[in-house]
């Protein structure tokens, strides 16, 4: 494998993508993370470099990821002055994975170009085990012939990978499957809470959701913990809010009435106020059942 990687951002999702590249025969150079002592033990893991400074990844990469967690940091690890990943980045590619606004995106990619590099969307619909396993669903977007370059890559993380479009594309796609999959989340949290305040087994409804017009992958991957208040996190009630909301934003800014959208922006909002977005998202069941939160 002659690419050389890197990673900036290495937390649950970053840190087993760079493993699953790693075991893949790919070169890991650098990684960076914000919580030093992550990055510095996926270095030692990895036998890469505990990068300090971002300029540092970038010189010691050709292809370099970033997962981090929302607007400001991405445009953070971009920015324009300052230690920043543009410092010689020329010829190189980045591949940004964070959900992110679009418009960020578009900042992104613009900033990239200007510093005679390529920035690329590669957007994700799967969680940590995908990550592990190299089976995320991956929506990319940006410069065509980039994405072809690093298209080898990008398969050995991914076993359903799609081209999206130009800059942004790939990030509205990804913001219409979280608001659908959390407007999911969140209906049948209401609906097993309903249930539950009925004196319904549980166990027997879950079975008629999956077998009638009420079934979804969400009942498949959250109903039987929202049940059992079984919520270690794969993906967050937080980043569930913060998705939720470039969503809702989107639709505004479409001049779009999304009155589902908006009220499952609430739930997970709530969830986060009250100190549970830790939580899974299936945590939003906290908010529906009897006897939980308020």
């Amino acid at each position: 494998m002659t690419e050389k990687i890197a990673f900036v951002g290495v937390g649950r999702m970053g840190g087993n993508m760079a493993r699953r590249l790693k075991d893949c025969g790919y070169h890991i150079t650098a990684v960076y993370d914000t919580h030093a002592p992550t990055a510095a033990a996926l270095a030692r893991e990895l036998g890469a470099r505990h990068a300090t400074k971002l300029a540092a990844v970038t010189k010691a990469a050709d292809v370099i990821f970033t997962v981090v967690t929302d607007d400001a940091a991405q445009l953070g690890v971009f920015a324009e002055s300052g230690d920043s990943l543009l410092t010689g980045a020329r010829g190189k590619i980045f591949v940004n994975c964070a959900t992110i606004t679009p418009k960020t995106h578009v900042e992104v990619a613009r900033r990239a170009r200007k510093a005679g590099a390529v920035s690329l969307e590669g957007c994700m619909a799967s969680s940590i085990p995908q990550a592990r396993n190299g089976t995320l669903y991956l929506m990319c977007g940006g410069d065509k012939k980039a994405f072809e370059r690093v298209r080898p890559v990008l398969e050995k993380l991914s076993t359903a990978l799609r081209y999206v479009g130009s800059d942004g594309r790939a990030a509205q796609v990804k913001a219409l499957v979280n608001m659908v999959m959390n407007i999911n989340t969140a209906g049948l949290a209401e609906g097993l809470g309903l249930g539950a305040a009925l004196g319904l087994d549980l166990d027997t409804l879950r079975e008629v959701f999956a077998q009638t017009g009420a079934n979804s992958q969400v009942l498949k991957t959250d109903g039987e913990d929202m049940q059992n208040r079984a919520h270690d996190c794969f993906f967050s009630g937080a980043h569930a809010a913060k998705d939720s909301t470039i969503a809702w934003v989107l639709g505004c800014e479409a001049g779009l009435n999304l009155p589902l959208a908006a009220a499952t922006k609430q739930q997970f909002d709530k969830l986060t106020a009250l100190g549970l977005g830790s939580l899974d998202k299936s945590g939003v069941a906290e908010l529906t059942f009897k006897g939980r939160h308020t």
